[in-house]
């Protein structure tokens, strides 16, 4: 039987999906269901469901990266997303994203069917698929990279991690961490150092700054750190870097 997960923060919906589709009769089961899109993530990675039936458009909740977050950490299972968003390049990006139907609400039984055929067919003639060439990476990944690297670029200056980073990705610390270094070359804390070293950079062309200020307003909680990891990735000290610019 293949295992199907049904997320919706409108539970009339969930509930009149695993009651009146004939599940079995397509050799599934509704394994689970979950009404936002947090209990949706934990329910997923829990249950590994070959099926997912959702919207993307829950409160506090970015759709499509959620969409590309599951589609990159668990590739083979088969999303059919039900939303009341009629939004056509939307729907572009979440086909492109590899959802296998994108039906408007209220949807009808039969489209509602169709889709389940579609994804059950899918999965019967599913086999371990081959890398793709290096230079075609699949497009849930390299979204999912593009969303971290930008919210790093947005966040440095805070206590970000790994985890929080993650979080806002929809995917897990393990899986990001494979991401970014198969995709951007590095792993997390050398894309943050990086970031973090850059800015300061600009910042040192400010005279009035001292580098205990500009450590602090780029995210190091310790100067010592900063002037450790600004020596390692520039090859001068920060006090070295600034009288240069002169």
């Amino acid at each position: 039987m293949y295992r199907v997960v049904l997320i919706d923060d409108e539970n009339i919906i969930v509930e009149g999906l695993r009651r009146v589709v004939p599940w079995a009769e397509y050799g599934c089961e509704v394994a689970g269901t979950a009404g936002d899109a947090a209990e949706g993530e934990a329910l997923i990675r829990q249950l590994r469901p070959h099926i997912l039936f959702t919207d993307i458009r829950m409160p506090g909740q970015d759709g499509l990266t959620m969409l590309a977050g599951l589609r990159s950490e668990f590739p083979d299972m088969q999303v059919s997303v039900l939303t009341g968003y009629r939004d056509f390049s939307y729907a572009q990006e979440a086909i492109r994203l590899g959802v296998a139907r994108f039906l408007l609400k209220p949807s009808k039984m039969d489209e509602i069917t169709e889709a389940l055929q579609t994804m059950v067919a899918r999965l019967d003639k599913l086999t371990p698929p081959a890398d793709p060439p290096a230079d075609q990476p699949p497009p849930a990944g390299s979204f999912i990279v593009n969303q971290a690297l930008g919210y790093i670029e947005k966040h440095y200056a805070e206590k970000l991690t790994l985890q929080a980073v993650a979080e806002r990705c929809y995917v897990s610390q393990w899986h990001l961490s494979k991401l970014l270094n198969r995709y951007a070359g590095k792993n997390f804390y050398d894309i943050l150092n990086a970031v973090r070293i850059r800015r300061a950079k600009e910042l040192l062309a400010d005279p009035r700054l001292k580098i205990g200020q500009i450590s602090e307003m780029v995210g190091y909680a310790d100067t010592a750190h900063f002037a450790r990891t600004f020596k390692r990735l520039e090859g001068a000290s920060a006090n070295e870097y600034r009288n240069s610019l002169r």
